[in-house]
């Protein structure tokens, strides 16, 4: 296991950005964006291979957000664009063995998660 910690999250209009970052991603790990609203289960976002080669996305995101991550800092991103209310939640990083990026976008593969930061898009 390792540990994650994010930071970035916020309150921003409907249209606005934001960028979310969690540290403690270091390269040999599948790193993964998930997020859950109070009463639903928690949902994969995106998703991103050991090494950053391959990314992955909910078909909800797809093109208005964007999965990185700088081997240097070992530091994991995602850029949030054209943000609607409906991505209003709270925000997790998970780290997992290279095998969760099979499914890259499902809990079950990951050992480590952080606590989590709030996004709040309104008006």
């Amino acid at each position: 296991q390792v540990h994650v910690a994010e930071s970035g999250g916020g309150s921003v209009q409907p249209g606005g950005s934001l960028r979310l970052a969690c540290s403690g991603a270091e390269y040999i790990w599948c790193m993964g964006w998930f997020r859950q609203t109070p009463g639903n289960e928690r949902e994969g976002v995106a998703a991103i291979y050991p090494g950053g080669t391959q990314s992955f996305y909910a078909d909800s995101v797809k093109g208005r957000f964007t999965i990185s991550r700088d081997s240097a800092t070992n530091t994991l991103y995602l850029q949030m664009n054209n943000l609607k209310s409906e991505d209003t939640a709270m925000y997790i990083c998970a780290a997992g063995p290279g095998s969760a990026c099979v499914q890259p976008l499902q809990l079950a593969g990951y050992n480590s998660w952080g606590q989590g930061t709030q996004v709040t898009v309104s008006t």
